[in-house]
């Protein structure tokens, strides 16, 4: 028995297990976490946006958000076969501010870089790295496009419909998608548009940073007061 509880106390600090242990307070813009798990590196369709910022402590979520973020990826893998992702800024074990981010502080929001295909349509992660601030000082232009790059909007709305589907799965939601105003239309005229028009919020209204290069998720979660 005694050496079950300690494995089972050293799964819960690797955020194996344990998800419901997890306890947000207040809101994405002032709060805290409870019991924040860390997302996983890298999976056979996904990758994180740097070791060094996982090794200090910026990828830390709500189990419960890990758990839908994780299962969305398995969704991907069988939907979009070949295509890969990478997520950013999550928050930190324990939430509170988070520089730069006004948000990022019970756990509930979680950056996530577009997908991108060269110019042979090949599925590439975007380059994130010390020297471009791991890939936020990157600047698509009005159509998507960036170094050779170009947003794959097919992926980035499959990605949007697997997350709420996931987070639905899981009893939990997603309360809005920050994206840049200009390159919205671009989204909603794939395949996944009518879906996000009625299932996911996105403000048509630009917020204090671009969300270009990535995507600001906030998922909702029963929290407790600060």
């Amino acid at each position: 028995m005694k050496v079950s509880i300690i494995l089972l106390g050293m799964l819960c600090h690797l955020g194996v297990v344990c998800a419901s242990e997890s306890v947000c307070y207040g809101s994405t813009g002032k709060g805290r976490l409870e019991g924040g798990v860390q997302l996983p590196g890298s999976g056979p369709n996904f990758v994180s946006y740097g070791s060094i910022p996982e090794l200090a402590g910026r990828t830390y979520v709500h189990g419960k958000v890990r758990d839908a973020i994780v299962a969305a990826y398995e969704i991907l893998q069988k939907s979009q076969p070949g295509k890969v992702y990478k997520y950013a800024e999550t928050g930190a074990e324990h939430g509170g501010e988070f520089p730069p981010h006004k948000t990022h502080q019970n756990g509930l929001s979680v950056d996530f870089m577009v997908p991108v295909v060269d110019s042979s349509g090949n599925s590439l992660h975007l380059p994130t790295h010390a020297l471009n601030r791991y890939g936020y000082d990157i600047e698509f232009d009005e159509r998507g496009r960036y170094d050779g790059y170009r947003i794959d909007f097919e992926s980035l709305g499959a990605h949007i419909v697997a997350l709420h589907e996931a987070a639905t799965s899981h009893g939990i939601g997603i309360r809005r998608v920050l994206f840049d105003p200009r390159l919205q239309p671009f989204l909603y005229e794939t395949r996944f548009g009518d879906y996000i028009r009625e299932h996911v919020s996105i403000p048509a209204r630009r917020s204090w940073v671009r969300h270009d290069e990535h995507i600001h998720v906030d998922f909702l979660v029963e929290c407790r007061p600060l």
